[in-house]
C-alpha cells in the first residue's frame, strides 16, 4: 500500500513556524526548556481547534505562544524560587577578562544573553509588549488583545519597556567600569572593609546564594556587606568572565574542581544584584573552563 497520503497542511504550517515560535518563547521566558514546552503546548491547543475557524494560522500561533509565556511569567512572579531555578541554567559564562578592550569585544558576543538579563527586569506585560512588537513586529492591537488591554495601553507598555532596555545598554568602556566596581567590592571584602563595601553596594542590593544547603536570598546593603567574606573567598584565585553579559568570576579548588561562579549586576557605579553558586551538584553540570597558570578566559556555559 502506498505511503503517499497528502501531508497535513496545518502540521506543515506549524513546523514552518516552529523556530520562530521557539524564538518568541525563549525571549519571553529566558529558558530553552520552557520555550520548548510553550511551543508544544501551542501545538496541543491547535490540535483541539477547527483550522477553518483560524484566519491567520501563523498569527494565531504567535498569539497563543505569547499568552502561554505571559502565564508562565506571571506564575514566576508569585513563585520566585521557581523563577530563579529556571533562569539560572540559561546564563552563559563567556570570555571577559580584566579591564581592557577585550572586555568590550566579549560583551558583543554575549549581547543576546545580556538582553535576556535586561528583559528579566521588566514586568510580564512590559516584556511581552516589547518582545512581540520590537523583536517580532507583532501589531499593537494584537498585543493588546493578548494582554486584555487597549492598543494604546500596549503601546505605552512597549514604550516603557524600551526606555528601560535603552537605559540598561552599556556604552563603550562600561564593561571596564563595571569590572572595576566588582574588583573594588572583592578587595573590600577581603580586607573586611565594611564602609568600602557599602560604597559599592546599592542600598537595595539582592544577593542570591545557591549552596549545598539550598538557595538563600539576602536583601539590602548592610546584610550583604555583613556576609561579603563568602563572596571574596569564593572568588579567590578566580578568572574574570562575563556571566550572561554581566561581570563575573569563576574559581577552583587546589585540586582543580570548580569552587564557585559569581555574577554581578552593576548600575550607576554600584552593585545591584549578585549571584553566587557554590552548590557542587550544579557546578558539576556546568561547562566551565579548566583552571591553569594562564589567567586568560575561555568560553563556558551553564546547562
Amino acid at each position: 500500500m502506498s505511503d503517499s497520503s497528502p501531508a497535513d497542511p496545518v502540521a506543515e504550517v506549524f513546523e514552518a513556524q516552529r523556530e520562530r515560535l521557539r524564538a518568541v518563547a525563549y525571549r519571553m521566558l529566558g529558558s530553552h526548556a520552557d520555550a520548548e514546552d510553550a511551543v508544544q503546548d501551542a501545538w496541543l491547543r491547535l490540535c483541539r481547534q477547527d483550522p477553518a475557524e483560524i484566519g491567520n494560522l501563523a498569527g494565531w500561533l504567535t498569539t497563543v505562544v505569547g499568552r502561554i509565556s505571559l502565564d508562565v511569567l506571571r506564575s514566576r512572579r508569585t513563585r520566585p524560587d521557581v523563577s530563579y531555578d529556571v533562569r539560572l541554567p540559561e546564563l552563559a559564562v563567556t570570555p571577559g577578562g580584566g579591564p581592557g578592550p577585550e572586555d568590550d569585544a566579549a560583551l558583543a558576543e554575549s549581547v543576546g544573553l545580556a538582553l535576556l538579563v535586561v528583559l528579566d527586569a521588566l514586568g510580564p506585560s512590559e516584556r511581552l509588549a516589547f518582545v512581540l512588537h520590537d523583536l517580532f513586529a507583532v501589531p499593537f492591537d494584537e498585543i493588546g488583545r493578548i494582554l486584555g488591554k487597549s492598543t494604546a495601553a500596549a503601546k505605552m507598555l512597549a514604550s516603557r519597556a524600551r526606555k528601560k532596555v535603552r537605559a540598561a545598554e552599556r556604552p563603550a568602556g562600561a564593561g571596564r567600569e563595571q569590572r572595576e566596581v566588582v574588583t573594588a567590592f572583592l578587595a573590600a571584602a577581603r580586607r573586611g572593609d565594611f564602609e568600602g563595601l557599602l560604597r559599592v553596594l546599592d542600598p537595595e542590593v539582592r544577593l542570591t546564594v545557591d549552596s549545598p544547603a539550598g538557595v538563600v536570598v539576602t536583601l539590602g546593603a548592610t546584610a550583604v556587606a555583613g556576609g561579603a567574606k563568602l563572596s571574596a573567598g569564593a572568588a579567590g584565585g578566580g578568572r574574570a568572565v562575563l556571566v550572561g553579559g554581566r561581570p563575573g568570576v569563576v574559581s577552583w579548588r587546589t585540586d582543580g574542581t570548580p569552587l564557585a561562579v559569581l555574577a554581578f549586576t552593576v548600575a550607576g557605579g554600584r552593585i545591584t544584584e549578585m549571584t553566587v553558586v557554590t552548590n557542587p551538584a550544579r557546578l558539576a553540570r556546568m561547562d566551565l573552563p579548566r583552571p591553569g597558570p594562564d589567567l586568560g578566559t575561555d568560553r563556558a556555559e551553564l546547562p
